[in-house]
């Protein structure tokens, strides 16, 4: 069974220098109260796993946390990256970032196999190129049909991070909708950490939820709906521009 923890504590436990770590879930799903702890905590030479690139991702990349990025797709408004994100590309500010980039498709593999305890996963090949640029992507011959197949790298994250609406007393979560990879990236981890809206006695089945066992989890904390959240145009408004988004870093002050 899970531990209920407070949250800065878990996050400054879980997530050291140097880790692997997947932040998975979007919109008011994603776990954007654990990413500001990592932020406070200053933690360095991140590997952040996130299928979207988007604000969230864009806040630790802009605070220097994240050394390498492994992401499907980056998502900003007028379909362009996130402002800190391109600054990092584009000017290596705050730091140079390494990318590499996969499918949705192959990063749910890439869980699926660590979560099964295979070297790799396989999916079909969509004649995509990133085989020729991704060193944990390649090709292999299915051994039966002799057709070529995809194959990437098995992704153990050392910590995955993600966000719930209920978890009940005995440690289980309850995922709704729209579950994306939190599931396996759950799954796939050393270590994760679920935060929850609430606790409650009995979780209330919803329509396509999912519910992960405590036995798979390491701990979970209470993490209260924020709205007033800069998310999207909002967030890309106040990162277009340094000043205004170290004042926002600097605003967020110390670990609590």
């Amino acid at each position: 069974m899970p531990e209920i923890v407070e949250l800065s504590a878990v996050v400054g436990e879980l997530v050291r220098d140097g880790a692997t770590v997947a932040l998975e879930g979007t919109g008011d799903l994603a776990p954007y109260a654990a990413a500001h702890e990592i932020v406070r905590y200053r933690r360095r030479d991140l590997r952040v796993v996130r299928s979207t690139a988007d604000a969230l991702a864009d806040r630790l990349v802009g605070a220097g946390c994240v050394g390498s990025l492994v992401f499907a797709r980056a998502d900003g408004p007028g379909d362009r990256p996130p402002p800190r994100f391109r600054d990092a590309l584009s000017r290596q500010w705050p730091r140079p970032l390494c990318l590499e980039e996969h499918s949705t498709p192959a990063l749910a593999a890439r869980y699926g196999a660590a979560a099964s305890g295979l070297p790799f996963g396989v999916l079909r090949d969509t004649g995509s190129d990133l085989a020729h640029h991704t060193d944990t992507m390649s090709t292999v011959r299915c051994p039966f049909t002799g057709v070529i197949v995809a194959a990437v790298a098995a992704l153990a994250p050392d910590v995955t991070i993600v966000h719930a609406r209920q978890a009940d007393r005995a440690g289980n979560v309850q995922l709704a909708v729209p579950i994306g990879l939190r599931r396996e990236a759950v799954f796939a981890a050393r270590s994760a950490l679920v935060t929850v809206d609430e606790i409650v006695d009995a979780l209330d089945p919803a329509p396509g939820a999912v519910v992960v066992p405590g036995a798979f989890l390491t701990a979970i904390a209470v993490v209260p709906p924020q709205d007033d959240e800069p998310r999207d145009a909002g967030w890309a408004e106040l990162a277009a521009d340094r000043d205004r988004f170290t004042a926002w870093l600097d605003g967020l002050g110390e670990p609590r």
